[in-house]
């Protein structure tokens, strides 16, 4: 991979691993259509991606430093006895959304690996997740009394992220469906995703570098891979600070243009891929 694909690779992760449009649907489908010199099943390419999704986890982390900070804070039992109580809780909610993708991570991983390369059928997921997200839309909740989440919640929400595992099923989106689902608005179900998604991205990647330490690909790679891993963290860091506005803005109808991008470029490259352009 030259140093030109290597960036812009890093920015379209960067960029669709935040925004609800699928981030493995679009690095499935977009270096096929515009015939970049990826080769995804190379062994160069994983260490490659870990990289990626590390830059993209730690911008999340610094745009929500004070989430985290008041977090640790409270799981030590620094502060008052109010913000210790309420960072606990949310930490607590996090977790239990978090369960969801680990066991039914851990099921399926196996039995649809085979769908993760498919150009094709990224696609199709790809106009799936606009039904999704206009779904969503639809059929959203009554609002919550008080706006206070409670345990039930963050379990549906861990649900709904879990249509992810699907290749061009959007995790951000999946979960902020589940938060209206729930009568939860647009910035605050957001912001539970972002929180819920930064320890998911960074556990996935850290995963794997015990495996990636002495490998050879790791060493040749690792210059471009560390370029790639910063401009994935910028604009990860970007992204959030433009959606969280975003969403705070547009409560009423937030999700609508990604549902009819994702419709829209999703069968475009279904006919595209399919008639070999």
């Amino acid at each position: 991979m030259d140093f030109v694909h290597a960036v812009l690779f890093a920015i379209l992760q960067g960029a669709t691993e935040l925004f609800p449009v699928s981030s493995l649907g679009h690095a499935v489908i977009v270096p096929k259509l515009l015939h970049w010199p990826i080769d995804q099943s190379s062994p160069d390419f994983l260490p490659f991606l870990v990289m990626l999704h590390l830059g993209t986890a730690i911008g999340l982390l610094l745009y929500f430093y004070s989430d985290w900070l008041a977090m640790a804070r409270g799981a030590l039992g620094l502060g008052y006895a109010a913000e210790v109580s309420a960072t606990r809780d949310l930490l607590l909610k996090l977790i239990i959304a978090t369960l969801p993708a680990v066991v039914i991570g851990a099921v399926l991983k196996k039995p649809i690996a085979h769908l993760f390369g498919s150009p094709l059928i990224a696609s199709l997921f790809l106009v799936a997740n606009a039904g999704v997200l206009l779904a969503g839309e639809r059929l959203r909740g009554r609002a919550l009394r008080g706006g206070h989440m409670n345990n039930m919640d963050a379990l549906i929400i861990g649900l709904f992220q879990c249509l992810a595992f699907l290749p061009g099923i959007s995790r951000s989106g999946s979960a902020i469906v589940g938060g209206l689902r729930r009568g939860i608005n647009h910035e605050d179900a957001a912001h539970f995703s972002f929180l819920m998604g930064t320890p998911v991205i960074l556990a996935a990647s850290v995963a794997e570098i015990p495996k990636l330490l002495h490998a050879h690909e790791l060493h040749a790679l690792f210059g471009v891979s560390l370029l790639a891993a910063i401009v994935a963290g910028v604009v990860a860091y970007a992204s959030t600070a433009f959606l969280m506005r975003y969403f705070k803005q547009h409560d009423s109808w937030a999700l609508k243009p990604f549902a009819w991008y994702c419709a829209i470029f999703g069968a475009g490259s279904f006919v595209l891929l399919a008639v070999g352009l």
